[in-house]
């Protein structure tokens, strides 16, 4: 039986806090897509929510990108989802849309499938350590959770090209001048500004909070056939043969742990990819 990862604390009944513990650096692997699509079929039919943070107590990371020693065949292999995409991408498909505000608190490292995840919530609020990234050029893969279009829409093409083609660490202070999040807020005040501003929308009425979210998304969201593409050039790159001695490589220099390369991930990857 699979740990829960997703810990849910009903603060109200229209305020949610949910926080992420999935080992040490919190990576994401095939039990958290199936967990976060149960999560999302639960916020979808809370009648009273308003709001929903997610958030991490693990020191350091957010959510760290996908895990590379995780089972490709179960994830290769899982039934498609309500949206009818496969469900890594239906999950964040559907989260978008849920009727409700979705709040990051982002304190720590959110890269690759990470910062996929954050960029499918409304709102991003992050700690002046946190560090964001799509590093996925690196190791040889086009992103698969639908970067590539909604990083496009916050940021800019040029920023955008240059986050998914430079693959390096972007330090919270760049994310926030870029629109890779909202505001960048003192380490010390994160929760506290997360948990007031969540509390704000929650006092408000829900059918106002979801028909303005509603319209917004008409405005904003990217088209599911245009994210399936890139879930496809995802499934088509990675883990080609030829880029697995450098993922071993990585390994080696402690990826996936929180004292490696983990730390300083685009560093590390432009300086290995450049010395091989």
């Amino acid at each position: 039986m699979s740990t829960e990862q997703f810990h849910v604390d009903e603060v109200s009944p229209s305020y949610w806090r949910v926080t992420f513990d999935n080992g040490p650096v919190n990576l994401l692997d095939p039990d958290t897509v199936e967990q976060l699509a149960v999560l999302v079929d639960r916020i979808e039919a809370a009648p009273d929510l308003t709001v929903v943070v997610f958030r991490s107590d693990t020191p350091g990371y957010f959510m760290a990108h996908w895990d590379f020693l995780s089972d490709t065949s179960r994830v290769v292999g899982m039934p498609l989802g309500p949206t009818g995409l496969h469900p890594y991408l239906d999950n964040f498909v559907r989260l978008s849309r849920v009727p409700v505000a979705t709040i990051s608190e982002i304190r720590g490292r959110t890269r690759g499938a990470g910062s996929e995840f954050v960029l499918a919530t409304d709102i991003r609020l992050a700690s002046e350590r946190a560090v964001l990234g799509q590093f996925e050029v690196g190791v040889g893969a086009v992103p698969g959770g639908g970067p590539m279009a909604r990083l496009g829409r916050l940021v800019g093409r040029g920023r955008a090209l240059e986050i998914l083609l430079g693959g390096e660490d972007v330090p919270a202070a760049r994310a926030a001048e870029y629109g890779y999040v909202n505001r960048l807020v003192p380490d010390a005040e994160l929760e506290r500004v997360t948990d007031a501003f969540a509390r704000r929308i929650a006092a408000f009425d829900k059918v106002a909070v979801a028909g303005i979210k509603q319209l917004v998304d008409v405005a904003t969201l990217p088209a599911d056939d245009e994210l399936a593409r890139g879930l496809d050039a995802y499934f088509a790159t990675a883990g080609r043969p030829e880029h697995r001695p450098f993922v071993g490589l990585l390994l080696e220099h402690g990826l996936q742990r929180p004292d490696g390369v983990e730390t300083d991930l685009g560093t590390a990857i432009g300086r290995l990819r450049q010395g091989s």
